[in-house]
């Protein structure tokens, strides 16, 4: 099919390829499922296939006992090329969708796996706890800190495993890494810094125009209200505006922040301060280019600093995606994924370092098979957490202020504009409800 296809066409090929339709839900069924046995297979959605799904789905096809039946994504073109390299590498046919509901009410699916763009992701995953599927989400786990909320107590009422996708954690040298950290061998870790150097270019100035006949608008807009369709958002620079995304505090840094939080052994701070602005690009993003954050947590005489930058740049402990901790006898560099390293007293003398990563889908699956959370190595906890650092950071840089926070009630002290950052509101029908 070409890309100028007919509308009857493309309708033609979803409903080729997904065979009946489903009804469409506002509010999924809730379903129960039983323990799965070591043989049983596990029937595995993906949900959101331009970008990081493409990870999703070669991900789980390279698990025993997992197959990829159905990919879902609002974009039909986007359908089309993965459908036809999916029969291509695996020598079968996969279901596709372009609405994701239709996905929560199929009854053969086990487990939905999210990378879709950020606003969708703590619905899709309250609407796939619902619906009695497991869940697999993409960071952040939220797009702001009170959905990040709902969806842990989702996960929490139905029962379900919900992994975070942030794969340092099923990394063993980290694991060891954080074990160091620990038991003391940098001594008294008093401070930990994120870092997020990425080359981030001018993304112009797109007109708004009508939405292409091949992308179901209405779906990729979901939680956000209404908005002109424009390509500075479709597909990838969607992370710059702020109805959408999160700047790269809340995109890459995720991986970060949740490292920070995992070092130290801390979770939300009491009082956050940020700065930061556009520098370089005179273009549509909405979030900032350079930001620094500090997170403050006074009670436990510890601290966060957090540090996005987008052009040229130094390297920090020779790294410019990680983390540094920073202890009494010594710092550690966390390098990406699955790498650390420690320098030693006032002369910096090497100490302990690992390299090695894990496989965090066949963590997410093993935990799917034994219905024991307690083995996941990013439970939902941990996305609410590692998301809501981001989320606080932002609202300090847009409010331009120092920011009190109480992290039992998860609401600002005594600040009406910040609190009413931490939501949004949603359009109907995709409402991340009250009650989940």
């Amino acid at each position: 099919m070409q890309n100028g296809g007919s509308i009857l066409n493309r309708r033609n090929f979803i409903k080729g390829t997904a065979g009946a339709a489903a009804v469409t839900i506002t509010s999924p069924a809730i379903m129960s499922k039983q323990a799965l046995g070591a043989n049983d297979l596990i029937r595995v959605a993906v949900l959101g296939v331009n970008g990081r799904g493409k990870n999703h789905i070669q991900g789980f096809m390279e698990l025993p006992g997992v197959e990829v039946v159905t990919i879902c994504d609002p974009d039909i073109r986007v359908l089309e090329k993965r459908s036809q390299e999916f029969s291509e590498k695996y020598g079968k046919k996969v279901k596709v969708e372009q609405d994701l509901r239709k996905v929560f009410d199929d009854p053969e699916i086990d487990a939905v796996s999210i990378a879709t763009p950020n606003h969708w992701h703590s619905l899709a995953t309250i609407w796939a706890c619902q619906a009695g599927k497991d869940v697999y989400v993409e960071k952040p786990g939220s797009h702001n800190v009170w959905e990040g909320r709902k969806m842990v107590e989702a996960a929490k009422k139905y029962n379900r495993i919900v992994q975070h996708g942030v794969q340092l954690r099923s990394s063993p040298a980290l694991q060891e890494a954080v074990e160091h950290l620990r038991k003391g061998t940098l001594g008294n870790v008093y401070m930990a810094r994120g870092l997020v150097f990425r080359w981030r270019a001018d993304i112009g100035r797109k007109p708004v125009e009508p939405a292409p006949d091949y992308i179901d608008y209405d779906v990729w807009l979901g939680p956000a209200q209404e908005r002109p369709f424009s390509r500075n958002f479709v597909h990838y620079n969607w992370h710059w505006q702020w109805a959408f995304g999160n700047g790269d505090v809340g995109n890459q840094g995720v991986h970060q922040t949740d490292m920070c939080l995992w070092g130290l052994g801390v979770e939300l701070p009491e009082k956050i301060t940020a700065m930061g602005g556009k520098f370089l690009w005179d273009d549509a993003k909405e979030t900032p280019e350079v930001l620094s954050t500090s997170f403050l947590y006074p009670g436990q005489k510890k601290m966060i600093e957090f540090e996005v930058r987008p052009w040229c740049t130094n390297l920090e402990g020779g790294t410019g995606v990680g983390n540094i901790f920073y202890g009494s006898e010594g710092y550690m560099v966390i390098h990406g994924y699955g790498k650390y390293e420690t320098f030693m007293g006032q002369k910096r003398e090497p100490g302990p370092s690992g390299e090695e990563s894990g496989n965090h889908y066949a963590n997410f699956i093993e935990a799917v098979r034994s219905r024991d959370k307690s083995i996941l190595n990013g439970p939902v906890e941990t996305a609410h957490f590692s998301s809501a650092l981001a989320h606080l950071g932002n609202i300090s840089y847009r409010l331009g202020r120092v920011l009190e926070f109480d992290p039992e009630t998860e609401r600002f002290i005594r600040d009406d504009e910040a609190n009413a950052l931490l939501t949004r509101d949603y359009r109907k029908p995709f409402v991340v409800p009250e009650k989940v």
